[in-house]
């Protein structure tokens, strides 16, 4: 579980948590969260200079136990798409 807050409250959790994980990969990269009350998604966006990269997590994603690692793995390869972006 990568908060037990939910909502706008859990985003400031995710924000911490994805920072963290992001400049241990790529310290230039720029992450903000925010969470989507329409959708009950939370909205990552991964930015390195010009380049941008908005992609999900699913609530379930979020507040289900034991799917922490399964979130870091989908930020990293995140991370490296926006790497990889033309």
């Amino acid at each position: 579980m990568l908060s037990k807050k939910r909502g706008d409250a859990a985003a400031v959790d995710l924000q911490s948590w994805a920072e963290e994980i992001t400049k241990r990969a790529d310290p230039a990269v720029e992450t903000q969260v925010e969470f989507e009350s329409d959708s009950n998604t939370f909205i990552l966006r991964l930015a390195k200079g010009a380049r941008v990269l908005i992609f999900r997590l699913s609530q379930g994603q979020v507040y289900t136990d034991g799917r922490e690692a399964e979130c870091e793995r989908t930020l990293l390869r995140k991370i490296k798409d926006l790497w990889n972006l033309i």
